[in-house]
């Protein structure tokens, strides 16, 4: 065969194998899109932006505060307000037109933090999820027991006054009021516009399996869409990341990056409630991380009074 006829077949054979490994390039790239694109629409928006989040949470995550840090000045983060809110009815001196998140260290002493976590561990110390998150609702008494929730001050009415103080619900009142003021400072509220609504609860959260539903913390959501009267959301901690807990930080999921916020014991966080602020908090990975969550509505018809002991 002459040189120039083994070139020939040469070129075809290589020819015919270029061909060949395009198909096959082809067929697993399309392969890989039927794949994930299957998946993506089994998991929905929220699974999506799970998968986004546990995927490059490294490369996007940002510290907005670090536990180290103690602010003198409350740190706020604009962002522009959602379209969320022309859904609901309008509250004027109330319903956002300032949206954003603040992280303020000088709205609790430390002390007062202290005697609140002191007031959750006493509370939930009388039941408990047999998940990794338990609550206490001192508005409508609710109590995590095992895979469900009791009336702690039905199910424990003779010893619900060895459990709480009369002290301890005025501080909780006064502290309630100080992130209410804080709120309304930062975004130009109308104080008396605003309302103390539910849920407004204690948390208590450790690296225990999930039971139920209600032990899946860590999802990603939307305030104003999860509970529908929620216009302006707050987080005191009662409990440091880093030395009582690991994981759980509270992660604020932007389009361009997750930002976070290292709990600190009397650090309260706080953010208008809408789908500008989608966020979630980290799976704790060991100890245990105590928090109070206080929410607020534009809409008297949602409003709660603050609690008191029976």
């Amino acid at each position: 065969m002459t040189p120039q006829r083994r070139r020939i077949i040469k070129s075809s054979e290589s020819s015919a194998n270029d061909k060949k490994n395009k198909r096959g390039n082809s067929q697993r790239q399309a392969s890989f899109w039927r794949h994930n694109v299957s998946i993506l629409m089994m998991l929905g928006a929220s699974g999506f932006v799970s998968w986004i989040y546990f995927t490059w949470t490294d490369e996007l995550t940002h510290t907005l505060v670090s536990r180290v840090e103690i602010l003198t000045q409350p740190r706020v983060f604009n962002v522009d307000c959602s379209e969320d809110y022309k859904k609901y009815k309008l509250f004027p001196g109330c319903t956002p037109t300032k949206c954003g998140r603040a992280i303020s260290d000088n709205v609790v002493t430390l002390e007062e933090a202290r005697k609140l976590r002191r007031l959750a561990e006493h509370g939930l110390s009388l039941a408990g999820s047999d998940g990794g998150a338990s609550i206490l609702d001192l508005h409508s008494g609710a109590l995590s027991m095992g895979e469900q929730f009791v009336n702690v001050y039905r199910y424990f009415k003779d010893q619900i006054r060895d459990v709480f103080t009369e002290d301890d619900f005025l501080l909780y009142r006064d502290v309630r009021g100080r992130i209410q003021k804080a709120i309304a400072e930062t975004f130009g509220l109308n104080f008396s516009k605003m309302y103390l609504t539910k849920p407004t609860f204690f948390s208590r959260i450790n690296s225990s399996s999930a039971k139920t539903t209600h032990d899946e913390y860590w999802h990603p959501h939307i305030d104003k869409e999860t509970y529908g009267s929620f216009d302006y959301t707050s987080l005191l901690y009662l409990s440091d990341y880093g030395v009582d807990f690991g994981g759980g930080r509270f992660v604020f999921m932007d389009s361009s990056s997750n930002r976070t916020v290292e709990p600190r014991a009397g650090r309260v966080s706080f953010f208008s409630s809408g789908s500008e602020n989608l966020h979630l908090v980290e799976k704790v990975n060991w100890g245990t991380r105590y928090a109070i969550t206080v929410s607020f509505t534009c809409d008297p018809e949602y409003a709660i009074d603050n609690p008191s002991l029976p």
